[in-house]
């Protein structure tokens, strides 16, 4: 069933909630749920929205596209780094502008090419995904474009 050009425009128009601000005291502590064996997790999700404030510090590798609702969803979990789909990028680089957002919160993100993993597929994205685009705090732990998504994360995980 089709929904009316009225619901369609309602639900695009409505608000996103802004994810609440980054508070030291909420990283989880070492050897916490978020860490096995001294190193991040490794939450491997199709859908962004899995994770949740227990993945506080995890390496986030999903399926989601790269965007900023995509990113609000991170945002609030709290990962070390959030790994996307740049989903072809998009109209005004809508498919990876959640990195920036996420840069903006301190948090690492970076997406990979959209031929190169199938979106939605977290385990294509870990498998065979290339890093295509990352901000600045994914830079700085590693990641670059043409990159493949394991070895970015075999780096983070060493021995993981």
């Amino acid at each position: 069933m089709a929904r009316s050009s009225r619901t369609r425009a309602a639900t695009a128009e409505a608000p996103i909630p802004p994810t609440p601000p980054h508070h030291p005291a909420q990283a989880p502590a070492a050897g916490g749920p978020a860490q096995t064996g001294g190193h991040p997790a490794l939450r491997v999700v199709d859908s962004i929205t899995e994770l949740s404030a227990a993945d506080a510090g995890c390496i986030a590798v999903s399926g989601s596209h790269g965007g900023v609702s995509a990113a609000r969803y991170a945002a609030a979990a709290r990962p070390l780094l959030a790994v996307f789909n740049d989903a072809g990028v998009g109209k005004d680089g809508a498919g990876i502008a959640g990195l920036a957002v996420l840069q903006a919160q301190g948090i690492a993100a970076c997406t990979v090419a959209h031929d190169s993993a199938r979106i939605g597929d977290a385990g294509s994205t870990l498998a065979d995904g290339k890093i295509s685009h990352a901000n600045e705090a994914a830079r700085a732990l590693g990641a670059e474009p043409g990159l493949r998504c394991a070895e970015l994360v075999a780096r983070l995980r060493p021995g993981g």
